[in-house]
């Protein structure tokens, strides 16, 4: 099964000039944990639940606090033309929970462990492995 029959093609997208509060509304509303970050469509970085809360533990305040400032801007990415099993090899080895799914420089739609656990059950237990691990230096994903 490839990337493309599983991915979620409605992507929520931050602008990196949004504050830290306008994001976690986002996210608060739409029941999501990562807001993908885009200019013209392009990627330009990611930012996750995580993000804003060690920020708020930081004492930087979200009502002036940039996107920009605490995105990650090394995001991994995949092609639409993937195998799941390859989307997932490259979750595990960067640790991430969901995972741009990027075509001709352009977002095309974003992958997360539940699109995978729901079409791919023999993955569930490299998915749940992901889900358990406590990493080290954990930055989000």
């Amino acid at each position: 099964m490839l990337v493309n029959d599983v991915m979620n093609k409605n992507v929520v997208v931050v602008k990196k000039d949004a504050t830290i509060k306008e994001a976690s509304e986002a996210m608060s509303k739409m029941g999501i944990g990562s807001l993908v970050v885009a200019e013209n469509s392009k990627l330009v970085g990611m930012i996750t639940n995580n993000d804003i809360v060690k920020s708020v533990a930081q004492e930087k305040p979200p009502q002036s606090t940039l996107v920009e400032e605490i995105m990650k801007v090394d995001v991994m990415s995949v092609t639409p033309d993937k195998t799941i099993e390859e989307a997932v090899d490259v979750m595990i080895q960067y640790k991430m929970r969901q995972i741009p799914v990027i075509e001709e420089d352009k977002i095309k739609g974003i992958l997360s462990v539940t699109d995978i656990a729901v079409v791919e059950p023999k993955l569930i237990s490299n998915i749940a492995n992901l889900l358990s691990m406590q990493f080290p230096g954990y930055h989000g994903g």
